[in-house]
């Protein structure tokens, strides 16, 4: 006998949920209501100093029965009144949780009730949490901007800065954003840290990551490409803790965003100048006066790219440089590009020919379909006819998808020495045999076509 008519024979009666669901913007209907009742509460409770043992709660309470005498509000509003007074004191208003939350790597305001946040890759609507309006974004935009004694105004309407945890604050307003005020927060990711992490996700092989360790330790020139929310960023830090301890280095940022677990680093920032800019030209200039074992480029974006393949050439330091990119053959494109544009008079051969003697290994780390980073190439560069081509060394292939989400594919190992090796076992690391002998089982092994 089906459901349908056991259901009929007991004259059963089905419960049907008429729970209403509301989005954390409907709760509170009156803005401006909202607004008023907001602004009352905190100059009251700014009045009132706090000792640590008393409890905050209870005065919260108080002073909202005192604001809302005269007011009929239901236990929804109450409550999404308790929680934004809370959150003002106690946090970053409506961000309070989001920001403490560690699976969300990344958070976008586009307005009151229009903000996105990223998880494993993932960008999502997230109705749980919404300003009043457009002044209660910027209230927060300038407490978070206040922890780093920065400011934003209509003068100077955009700001781009680090927060004291490593976070990456974009912010721009008015007369700049015409939808209001806006902003951007990339979580520093704390739970990233190592290669291993980086094997344990998939976003490598233990191959990989050796063949990647040899290549740092030997002082090979590394290009790391990837576009936005690739992760570059995080496998620069993780490629530079593969710097030996007692080498010094030197770090070069427009805003810092490397974390080396060493001690021997001096980081440099574009934005710490606190008369005209400076840009990168500028401070690898003063870097090459500091007696640098490394250099760690955090994007190649201007005009400083024929200057820094030049020291490139030199061949005493070891580079780590990242550039914004999809794939390696834009990369390269766009690394021609940005010499031609500083308006040297210089043949796209030649420009060939330095890139190809600059870079040792070009690394390119993608974020698939499915939200996840993998690296899906490790290349030497190679010259043919004076044409500057790519000889991948490692890959990832994609072959379809599971589950319509995740992404199925295999990482491949080319049976084919790279010329890049005799530099390394001169450089004196130990062999790596059981990847190059042709003997692997780790991975698919392909011939070169």
């Amino acid at each position: 006998m089906d459901k349908a008519s056991l259901v009929k024979a007991f004259n059963i009666k089905e419960k049907i949920d008429n729970t209403k669901y509301f989005k954390d913007y409907e709760i509170f209907e009156n803005k401006d209501l909202l607004s008023n009742l907001r602004d009352k509460i905190i100059e009251n409770l700014s009045k009132k100093v706090f000792q640590k043992e008393e409890n905050i709660s209870e005065y919260i309470n108080k002073a909202i029965d005192s604001a809302t005498l005269g007011c009929t509000l239901s236990n929804l509003e109450r409550g999404h009144l308790y929680n934004l007074i809370d959150n003002e004191i106690n946090g970053f208003g409506p961000l309070t949780e989001v920001l403490e939350d560690p699976s969300i790597s990344k958070i976008m305001v586009n307005g009151a009730d229009d903000i996105y946040i990223e998880v494993d890759g993932i960008i999502s609507k997230d109705e749980s949490i919404s300003f009043i309006d457009n002044n209660h974004i910027l209230r927060v935009m300038e407490k978070l901007l206040n922890t780093v004694s920065k400011s934003i105004d209509e003068r100077d309407p955009i700001i781009d800065i680090r927060l004291t945890d490593g976070s990456r604050l974009n912010a721009i307003i008015p007369p700049v954003s015409a939808t209001g005020p806006v902003m951007t927060i990339h979580k520093f990711v704390k739970n990233l840290n190592t290669i291993d992490d980086m094997i344990r996700i998939g976003s490598c092989t233990p191959y990989m990551a050796r063949f990647l360790e040899a290549c740092v330790v030997a002082k090979l020139n590394i290009l790391v490409v990837g576009n936005t929310g690739s992760g570059k960023t995080t496998l620069l830090n993780i490629l530079g803790n593969f710097i030996k301890e007692e080498e010094r280095i030197v770090t070069i940022e427009d805003i810092k965003e490397i974390e080396l677990n060493t001690n021997n680093v001096i980081s440099l920032e574009t934005v710490n100048s606190h008369h005209e800019k400076l840009n990168i030209k500028d401070l690898l200039n003063a870097s090459l006066r500091m007696a640098p074992e490394r250099i760690i480029i955090g994007e190649l974006n201007s005009s400083e790219t024929f200057d820094v393949l030049q020291v490139m050439n030199s061949g005493q330091i070891g580079f780590l440089v990242t550039i914004h990119s999809n794939n390696i053959n834009d990369a390269l494109k766009k690394l021609k590009t940005m010499v031609l544009l500083t308006g040297i008079d210089i043949k796209e051969e030649i420009i060939d020919d330095y890139i190809n003697n600059a870079i040792d290994i070009v690394v390119n780390i993608e974020k698939m379909s499915d939200g996840k980073k993998k690296i899906t190439s490790i290349s030497e560069l190679t010259l043919n006819n004076k044409k500057l081509e790519i000889n991948e060394i490692f890959a990832f292939r994609e072959k379809r998808l599971l589950n319509s989400t995740e992404i199925d594919g295999e990482y491949i190992l080319y049976d084919q020495v790279p010329k890049i090796y005799d530099k390394m076992l001169k450089s004196g690391i130990e062999p790596l045999n059981d990847m190059f002998s042709h003997k692997s089982k780790e991975n698919k092994i392909k011939k070169k076509k």
